[in-house]
């Protein structure tokens, strides 16, 4: 039966038991950790749906969320409740290591597979191929295959078009933006676009990582950073256990700099801060697959 719905223009109160609802569904179908204290953020981040739905209650939204068996507005939730914040080349110091340290051991590989496990609007992979191109500009694009996920359709569309505004990009070196961002004839003027030589390095791919994995991937690099602070000690200790398996031996897994795998335990060697590396040595060729 649909919900019925009449405008509101201020959000209703959050009561204890919806909150526990909503907490138990972002947790059980995102892992997401939501504790007592993050109330206020629910009221502030989901209210604005309730109101968009003209929905007189968060149960009347746990339920909509319920019916709804297209995925389209459990999507939106935990869109809502999550922060897609990134920028290009945030903490450098983890693309001046990929170009310096390990792309030198794979620059004779056929094919090199890097994962970016949480891509949000995509600076960060776009960042990823921008490094690996100014390294080797010859074949990089031919043989460097970016995997960019996320949780969150919006976000990947955004990401899918390579299209930024003037702001945004302009955290990255004018060289840089010279060469990857040309300006193209009916673009407006405040946005920049990446190439089709940068674009063609990234494949975009929804993914919950909680609840699904690439089947038959293997890696040397993943990208998953600032996404573990969402959740609690065993789903971390679950999501580090998944992606190692697909990092082959010797390949290395980046995480935020706030975020740290003291508390959990890992089979992965400590390099240097919100760097680690899975045992073994990275061989100058690879087996690994692109699915």
């Amino acid at each position: 039966m649909a919900l019925a719905t009449v405008p509101f223009t201020s959000t209703p109160a959050l009561k204890k038991c919806e909150f526990q609802k909503i907490s138990q569904l972002a947790y059980q179908h995102f892992g997401l950790d939501l504790g007592a204290d993050k109330e206020s953020l629910v009221v502030s981040r989901l209210g604005r749906m309730l109101r968009e739905l003209g929905l007189a209650s968060f149960q009347d939204y746990y339920e909509y969320v319920q019916a709804d068996r297209t995925g389209a507005a459990l999507s939106a939730m935990v869109d809502h409740l999550t922060t897609n914040h990134t920028s290009f080349f945030r903490e450098p110091t983890h693309f001046k290591f990929l170009r310096k340290t390990i792309f030198p051991t794979l620059l004779n590989r056929p094919q090199i597979h890097i994962w970016s496990a949480a891509c949000a609007t995509g600076e960060e992979p776009y960042s990823i191929a921008m490094s690996m191109l100014e390294e080797s500009p010859r074949d990089t694009a031919a043989k460097v295959k970016i995997k960019a996920t996320d949780i969150s359709h919006r976000v990947l569309e955004k990401a899918t078009q390579g299209v930024y505004s003037k702001d945004r990009v302009a955290a990255i070196p004018l060289s840089l933006r010279n060469r990857y961002l040309p300006r193209s004839v009916g673009d407006p003027d405040n946005t920049r676009r990446f190439s089709p030589r940068v674009r063609s390095m990234i494949e975009f791919e929804h993914m919950n990582l909680i609840t699904t994995m690439p089947q038959g991937y293997r890696c040397s690099v993943i990208f998953c950073r600032n996404l573990m602070i969402y959740f609690d000690r065993p789903t971390q200790q679950r999501l580090v256990e998944r992606l190692s398996h697909h990092l082959e031996d010797g390949g290395y897994l980046f995480i935020g700099h706030s975020e740290g795998l003291a508390s959990i335990s890992h089979g992965l060697e400590y390099v240097c801060p919100a760097t680690y590396k899975k045992p073994g040595r990275l061989q100058e060729s690879s087996n690994g697959s692109w699915r």
